[in-house]
């Protein structure tokens, strides 16, 4: 196979190497899979106007995220059951998280407890929730990465129902019989079955809570003391919402594509949530970053920085732990090279006059001399 020069080559690996029931499910999008496209592919209406002769021979990528400081502006998104891509799952993902000096988000859907990952050693964990319709379930897994020392929560909040993933339904998926969700372990919340649909769907229809609403926002606040990032919003006006809510900050995301299909790509809704934030909570951006040069172009838009998903399932089918780290470092890598070239020295030389996209106004040009 050769080298691994980017991040993209990991999902071929991860195809060759994955049972097609779990690789379709961490690959596949919602229905026509028209955003999941859309997602990477709206990155490539965006170009550099790179500035030149500027000394780049420092450059710092460090940031500060609700008060963390981290090396570099690139953390990992909440991605379920990672242990069926490895046996480390989400041990692996977390020690690889915690070497490149960022964040990990786990999912509530882990194959590995909120304390199993703390476990792991240092490092500076969101955790993903979603809420169940027992409220005292939430409350408990609440009050359970708090103690784990867990710094943020995530509320996802584009999943009242699973989007409609057509290869889980053909592959009735499941969790493999020697998984289980070790979040909810003990607790009587029903199991994923081989439904005549996919089992997943089957579970989140019999525990999500479909009500949630603001309200629910609120009362998260009242039994934490974490931040909680709004996860799953697209529009100016769910942001304000959120804003006036309690949110200290916003992840713009599609869900990777998996729920409701023909939503814009995150990259095309960023500016539009970064505008009606007006600065008051940081936006990030979850959703078909590959490349360094995603991660520039995210933060032009406004974006204080950037989840990847499938790229650590994908590398960590591949090579474990080492994979994710490889993937870390290459984006890494990426990032730095685009900023140089760019001429930007530190994150905040990062404007929006760095790029230039298919939406903006025509520049104006001089007018010729005659």
């Amino acid at each position: 196979m050769g080298e691994i020069t980017n991040v993209m080559e990991y999902q071929a690996i991860a195809k060759q190497k994955l049972p097609k029931m779990v690789y379709d499910y961490y690959a596949s999008g919602a229905e026509d899979e028209w955003s999941l496209a859309e997602n990477r592919n709206a990155f490539s209406r965006i170009l550099f106007r790179p500035r030149i002769l500027i000394d780049v021979s420092k450059i710092d990528m460090r940031t500060t995220i609700l008060g963390f400081k981290i090396s570099m502006p690139i953390m990992i998104a909440p991605t379920a059951m990672q242990k069926m891509a490895h046996p480390e799952g989400e041990y692996a993902t977390a020690r690889a998280a915690s070497a490149a000096g960022t964040i990990m988000t786990l999912s509530s859907w882990a194959t590995s407890s909120v304390e199993e990952v703390a476990s792991t050693g240092p490092g500076i964990r969101f955790f993903q929730l979603y809420v169940y319709r027992d409220r005292n379930v939430v409350a408990q897994l609440v009050r359970r990465a708090e103690r784990a020392g867990f710094k943020a929560i995530a509320l996802t909040v584009d999943t009242p129902r699973l989007g409609r993933r057509e290869a889980d339904i053909k592959n009735r998926f499941t969790l493999p019989p020697f998984l289980t969700l070790k979040n909810f372990e003990g607790l009587d919340l029903g199991k994923m079955d081989g439904a005549n649909d996919s089992g997943l769907a089957s579970y989140v229809a019999g525990q999500i809570d479909r009500t949630l609403s603001w309200k629910d926002v609120k009362w998260l606040q009242t039994i934490t003391t974490l931040p909680i990032l709004v996860k799953g919003v697209l529009t100016a006006e769910d942001t304000r919402i959120a804003i006036q809510n309690g949110a200290a900050g916003i992840i713009v995301s599609n869900h990777g594509a998996r729920q409701l299909d023909y939503v814009p790509a995150t990259i095309m809704a960023l500016e539009e949530v970064v505008k009606a934030a007006q600065g008051r909570v940081p936006v990030f951006l979850d959703g078909g970053v590959r490349r360094g040069t995603d991660v520039f172009k995210a933060l032009a838009l406004g974006a204080s920085g950037i989840f990847i998903g499938r790229p650590v399932v994908f590398s960590l089918a591949a090579e474990g732990e080492a994979g994710v780290r490889k993937v870390l470092q290459m984006l890494r890598e990426e990032f730095e090279l685009t900023m140089a070239l760019s001429g930007c020295r530190s994150l905040t030389e990062i404007t929006r006059n760095h790029i230039v996209t298919d939406w903006d106004a025509p520049r104006l040009l001089p007018a010729p001399k005659l």
